[in-house]
């Protein structure tokens, strides 16, 4: 094994790859001791053992031996309170995670905030990628086919796994690329291989794929530190108010924030805290800072990512816009309210707040 005098080698297997080792590798890269780390993508064992760091090889999952495999027959290692075995991905995030955001975002690593992050990361990306590596469905199918449920359409082509899994089989980053710039690279960000060496154009292949899951993640996490963290105070205290709209609780009202304020993920985990789930029926939020903007209104979802609303806005609503609307609930200031029900708008707060207390009771 490497004594950490030399300069850092990341190991990982070779052959066809998938997304989990595609991130772990690109993860690891985020620490300052790995920033500058080569990589080495091989089997062989006796080249793994001269490694500072292995992902996804070599059957071994140790901490303080800095392997991460997850392969052999007797892992079964979970995120805290998951079920999801992990894979390499998960294995770098469940040691590194904290310190990867700190690394990312200028965190203490140790922060309550972070903390946070560190979960609800796992939650809502790495750990799809621990369940598709080890052939977790999200869904059982055999409760699927017993209950006869089949998909509409396929979605095969539309994750992250099935693009990596593209990169097996794309053209070289030379072919596959603009050309190779000035320092040797090409536009892919991958090295360009030299002619002729298989090994080091899968290599480069490889490359492509971890820099496009890693940017997925960079997204992922600027989002949830820049817009998703700031508004937990504001929706909480959101939260605190709803009484003060409806006596039942079943309307709150949104801020505004120019950023925006991604809200439905703190309301369902306030509602779960304060033991009323499914009270909140319908949000209401401006459209801008102007003190004359247009409002909102819209149903809360079932659930995180759900089409499917706790209650739309009244069946006699929807599709309907401006005057006729406003006769028909009996509103003033009404814009429109969406075919689906799901949301709708007003010209002030006053008549947003109204739709939605006549909505609350139909």
């Amino acid at each position: 094994m490497s004594t950490g005098t030399s300069p850092p080698v990341i190991g990982t297997h070779n052959g066809h790859f998938h997304a989990d080792e595609a991130l772990a590798v690109y993860l690891l890269r985020l620490l300052p001791e790995y920033q500058h780390a080569s990589l080495t993508r091989t089997r062989d064992p006796d080249v793994l053992q001269t490694c500072t760091i292995v992902v996804d090889v070599g059957g071994v999952h140790d901490d303080g031996l800095r392997r991460y495999d997850h392969h052999q027959r007797e892992f079964t290692a979970t995120f805290p309170s998951k079920h999801t075995k992990l894979s390499s991905a998960g294995l770098v995030w469940l040691h590194y995670g904290q310190r990867i955001i700190s690394a990312v975002t200028g965190l203490d690593a140790h922060s309550a905030d972070c903390a946070l992050l560190y979960t609800k990361l796992y939650e809502e990306f790495i750990e799809a990628f621990d369940g598709n590596d080890n052939g977790i469905a999200v869904y059982d199918p055999s409760a699927l086919r017993q209950a006869g449920i089949a998909k509409a359409f396929s979605d095969k082509g539309f994750t992250l796994a099935s693009v990596v899994n593209r990169y097996n089989y794309a053209p070289s980053a030379r072919e596959g690329a603009d050309g190779p710039t000035a320092n040797g690279t090409t536009t892919s960000g991958a090295p360009a291989p030299p002619p002729g060496k298989p090994q080091a154009e899968e290599d480069a292949r490889f490359l492509r794929a971890s820099a496009f899951v890693g940017e997925q993640f960079r997204l992922e996490t600027a989002d949830r530190f820049h817009s998703w963290l700031p508004a937990r105070a504001l929706v909480h205290q959101a939260f605190a108010d709803r009484r003060q709209h409806d006596a039942q609780g079943r309307i709150i009202v949104i801020p505004y924030r120019a950023e925006g304020v991604p809200w439905t993920d703190h309301l369902f985990a306030l509602e779960a805290d304060a033991g009323e789930v499914g009270t909140v029926l319908y949000a209401l939020f401006a459209e801008s800072g102007e003190a004359d903007c247009k409002w909102r209104i819209r149903a809360v979802s079932l659930d995180a990512g759900s089409f499917e609303n706790r209650k739309g806005l009244p069946e006699q609503w929807r599709g309907v816009r401006d005057q006729e609307l406003s006769r028909i609930s009996g509103v003033k200031g009404c814009v429109f309210v969406h075919a689906s029900g799901f949301i709708g708008g007003n010209a002030s707060y006053g008549g947003a707040l109204e739709m939605a207390r006549k909505a609350v009771e139909v």
